[in-house]
């Protein structure tokens, strides 16, 4: 059973690039009055409490959210979500990607949520039993390829794991090209790691060779503390919706500052 657990990572510095984007997509997608689909195949637990014992371990969110929050627009979508979680659930509290899906999208939408870790699962389905949800304890690559396209056909598909197992890197470009070929309107949303190891590099490739109109982005920050592998952050859209690259190079420009 693999064993990463977010909530030791919760609100670091790949978080505010990853959601900051995801917001963004779902707040523009909403524009529209036609509902939406929004699936997620790793979802974890939804939602963090940023002063449990796991996050203080690492003290990853003061270098991330706790940090650049207030460099964000206040009329962001991120932070509007940011303000409704701690208002539903207390300070310290802070939204995952399913989270983030439940608060910014209409009830006319459906969202659906996989997660495969046990304790994990059990977590997520408690936490989002009062948002209008349907989580999945089932592999989250396999639900994505037996739900596409989905109903409704317009909608988002975030592809978010931890990389734990390295065949990651080989698998998902493959399984994205039949999802997109399937589902020729879907945004795919994939997040990945940036490592001093380079292991990401050769998914992007592929990923880029297949899908040149796609949205790549990418951000650089320093390693959380001695020694830890991730350097950046990326974030490869396929489909993105317009603005997407403004709103990355946004992003951009305050990670920049950031390093600075």
């Amino acid at each position: 059973m693999l064993s990463y657990q977010h909530i030791y990572h919760a609100g670091n510095l790949a978080d505010v690039h990853k959601h900051a984007l995801m917001a963004f997509i779902l707040d523009y997608l909403i524009q529209k009055e036609k509902p939406l689909t929004y699936m997620e195949t790793h979802a974890g637990r939804g939602l963090y409490a940023l002063d449990a014992a796991e996050a203080r371990k690492t003290g990853e969110a003061a270098q991330g959210i706790l940090r650049l929050e207030e460099r964000l627009p206040a009329t962001h979508p991120y932070r509007r979500a940011l303000a409704e979680t701690r208002k539903l659930y207390g300070a310290q509290a802070y939204p995952g990607s399913p989270m983030l899906a439940a608060l910014l999208l209409r009830q006319i939408d459906a969202i659906h949520l996989a997660e495969l870790h046990p304790q994990e699962f059990a977590a997520l389905a408690e936490n989002l039993a009062p948002h209008r949800v349907l989580t999945h304890k089932r592999d989250g690559l396999e639900m994505a390829m037996a739900m596409t396209p989905p109903t409704p056909r317009r909608g988002v598909l975030l592809i978010d794991p931890s990389y734990e197992m390295k065949e990651d890197y080989e698998t998902i470009p493959k399984v994205i090209g039949q999802i997109a070929r399937k589902w020729n309107v879907g945004t795919i949303a994939l997040w990945y790691p940036i490592l001093t190891s380079a292991a990401h590099l050769s998914m992007r490739m592929a990923l880029t060779n297949a899908h040149p109109e796609a949205l790549c982005h990418e951000v650089m920050f320093p390693p959380a503390r001695e020694g830890h592998g991730m350097i950046g952050s990326g974030m490869f859209v396929i489909n993105a919706p317009w603005g997407s690259q403004e709103e990355a190079s946004r992003l951009g420009a305050i990670f920049a500052a950031l390093r600075r």
